[in-house]
C-alpha cells in the first residue's frame, strides 16, 4: 500500500492482479505476491502498455490444390469426405438430442457448477462440470430437479436495508417477504440456505411493494422459496429485514488516514493469504467459514492446491502471526477473464470456522443493486508494497483513504479508455498518491453505510502505483453477488 511521496517517503503505490496484465495495456500492474519467491508462474508486478486488443481472425489460405492425376484417387477422396461429413452430422445430432434430453445451461450462473468434484482442494476455472437437469426444470420452485441443485440457487437476495427478497418460480421476479409469521426458524433456515451457519438478527422493515410474498407454513423443505406464496400486500406494510452474520464493525478511531499503519482491530476482516510461507495476496473474511479474494491470485494449478495455503486473520504485522487457518477448497470464478481482469473473484472455504473477536470480524457483503455516489470516501487496506518497484511486502498492515470515481470518468481516454467493465469500479485520487499495490490483491475496499462497513470492492488491478489519472481498479462485489452466494450455498458447512 502506497502513500504520498514527500522527501524520504516512498512514492505512491498501485493495484495488481494476475500473472499477465490485461493484454499489455496501460503501463499498469497486476497485484500479486512477493517477487522474491522462487516459484514458477508466480503472480508478478508487470508493466502494462496498451489497451487490450482482440487480434483479427485470419483465415490461412494454403497453396492451390494440385491437379488431380488419377480418377481413383479422386473418388477415394470424395468417399472419405462424404463419410466424414455423415459421421460429423450423426455426432452433432446425438449431441443435440442429449443436450435437450438431459441437460441445460441457463444464461445466468445458477444453472452450472464449477470445479473439480473429484478433488475438493482444487477448483480449476478452465474445467467446468455442468449440472444435469431435466428439460422441464423450473428455477426457484423449491424442488431440486437438477442433480447438483443449481436450479434452486440464486433464489434469495437482499436489497436496501437488508430487506429479504425471494425469487418466484421460473422467470418470475424477486419479491419481498412479509414479516407476518416470520420467526427465528425461518431466519436460520434462509441464512443456512445461503451458506451461513445461522441467522444473526431479523426485524420488520417498512417497505412498500405492489406484490409481496407471504409465508405459508406448510412446506417441509429447507428452501425458503418453497414456503411462500404471492400476496398483494403485507400486514402493516412490514417486510423482513434479515442479517445472517454480525458484520462490518470495527474499533472507533479518530485520526487522519492516508497510507498509515493500521492498529489492531481497525480492519478486523483483513487477512493475509500465504503460499508456502510467503505473503501473496490479501483476502476478506465474510463469515466464519468463507474468505473472498481475487481470482488472479491463483494463476496456475499449483496455486489452486489448498494445502499450499495458510490464512492469517486478525493480524496487523506479518512478523507477529497467530496460528493460521487452513483452506479446504478454492473456488475461482469460472467467468474470470485473465485477459481483461473481468470478474476477478475467488472464494475460499476454510477447514474450520473462525472464532470472532475484537480483532477478527467479517465485513458485510453489499446489498443487491447497491451503488455508490462519485466522490464517496472509502478505505482500502493491505500488506502490499509501499512504493512502486519495491520487492518485498510491507510488514505492517497499511490503510489509505480513497474516493469512488465514476465509470464515465474512469473509462475516459485520459484514464482507462474503456477497459473498466460493469464488474469493476474505480477508487483512488485523480491527482495520484493514494492507491493499492502489489501484494494488496484480493484485499478489501470498504465503505461505511450507517454504523456498518460494507465490502464494495476487491483489489484487482491498476496502471502503475498511485499515478496521476490512474486510480486502482477493484472487482465490484455487488455485481458478483450471485456467484458468491451460489458458491457459498454449494460449499455450506
Amino acid at each position: 500500500m502506497a502513500k504520498n511521496g514527500q522527501d524520504a517517503l516512498p512514492p505512491p503505490y498501485s493495484v495488481a492482479v494476475h500473472t499477465q496484465p490485461p493484454n499489455n495495456y496501460y503501463n499498469g500492474v497486476v497485484y500479486g505476491a512477493d517477487p522474491h519467491m522462487k516459484i514458477p508462474n508466480h503472480p508478478q508486478y508487470i508493466a502494462q502498455h496498451s489497451p487490450p486488443v482482440v487480434p483479427p481472425q485470419v483465415t490461412n489460405v494454403g497453396p492451390p490444390p494440385k491437379e488431380k492425376q488419377k480418377c481413383c484417387q479422386n473418388n477415394a477422396q470424395v468417399y472419405k469426405g462424404l463419410a466424414a461429413a455423415i459421421l460429423v452430422l450423426a455426432l452433432l445430432g446425438v449431441g443435440i438430442w442429449l443436450g435437450v434430453r438431459y441437460g441445460i445451461r441457463a444464461a445466468n450462473s445458477s444453472f452450472y457448477y464449477s470445479g473439480d468434484s473429484k478433488n475438493p482442494q482444487i477448483a480449476n476455472p478452465h474445467l467446468t462440470t455442468y449440472d444435469t437437469c431435466p428439460i422441464n426444470a423450473t428455477q426457484c420452485d423449491g424442488i431440486k430437479e437438477c442433480q447438483l441443485g443449481t436450479d434452486e440457487m440464486n433464489c434469495v437476495r437482499f436489497i436496501e436495508n437488508n430487506v429479504l427478497e425471494v425469487k418466484t418460480p421460473g422467470d418470475g421476479p424477486f419479491l419481498p417477504v412479509c414479516y407476518s409469521n416470520w420467526d427465528k426458524k425461518y431466519a436460520d433456515q434462509t441464512c443456512a440456505q445461503l451458506g451461513f451457519r445461522q441467522s444473526y438478527s431479523s426485524k420488520p422493515s417498512q417497505f412498500q411493494s405492489t406484490m409481496n410474498l407471504e409465508l405459508t407454513g406448510t412446506s417441509s423443505s429447507p428452501l425458503i422459496q418453497s414456503s411462500v406464496n404471492i400476496s398483494s400486500s403485507c400486514a402493516n406494510q412490514e417486510t423482513v429485514s434479515l442479517q445472517c452474520v454480525d458484520c462490518g464493525k470495527r474499533q472507533l478511531v479518530s485520526r487522519i488516514i492516508g497510507g498509515t499503519a493500521a492498529k489492531s482491530g481497525d480492519w478486523p476482516w483483513q487477512v493475509s493469504l500465504q503460499y508456502r510461507g510467503s505473503h501473496v495476496c490479501g483476502g476478506v473474511l465474510i463469515s466464519q467459514d468463507f474468505v473472498l479474494t481475487a481470482a488472479h491470485c491463483f494463476p496456475s494449478p499449483a496455486y489452486r492446491v489448498a494445502s499450499n495455503w495458510r490464512v492469517f486473520a486478525g493480524i496487523v504485522s506479518l512478523m507477529d502471526q497467530p496460528r493460521p487457518y487452513l483452506i479446504e477448497r478454492i473456488l475461482v470464478n469460472e467467468n474470470y477473464n485473465s485477459d481483461t481482469n473481468d470478474q476477478d473473484v475467488a472464494l475460499l472455504k476454510l477447514t474450520s470456522p473462525v472464532t470472532f473477536s475484537d480483532t477478527i470480524q467479517p465485513a458485510c457483503l453489499p446489498n443487491t443493486g447497491q451503488e455508490l455516489k462519485d466522490g464517496t470516501s472509502c478505505f482500502t487496506t493491505g500488506f502490499g508494497i509501499t512504493n512502486e518497484g519495491a520487492t518485498t511486502p510491507s510488514n505492517n498492515l497499511m490503510e489509505v483513504s480513497v474516493d469512488i470515481i465514476g465509470m464515465t470518468t474512469c473509462n475516459s481516454p485520459s484514464m482507462y479508455n474503456g477497459a473498466v467493465t460493469r464488474y469493476m469500479l474505480c477508487a483512488g485520487k485523480l491527482e495520484g498518491g493514494k492507491d493499492s499495490c502489489q501484494g494488496d490483491s484480493g484485499g478489501p475496499l470498504v465503505c461505511q453505510g450507517g454504523s456498518l462497513w460494507y465490502l464494495v470492492g476487491l483489489t484487482s488491478w491498476g496502471a502503475g502505483c498511485g499515478q496521476q489519472n490512474k486510480p486502482g481498479i477493484y472487482t465490484k462485489v455487488s455485481s458478483v453477488l450471485p456467484w458468491i452466494y451460489s458458491s457459498m450455498q454449494e460449499e455450506k458447512p
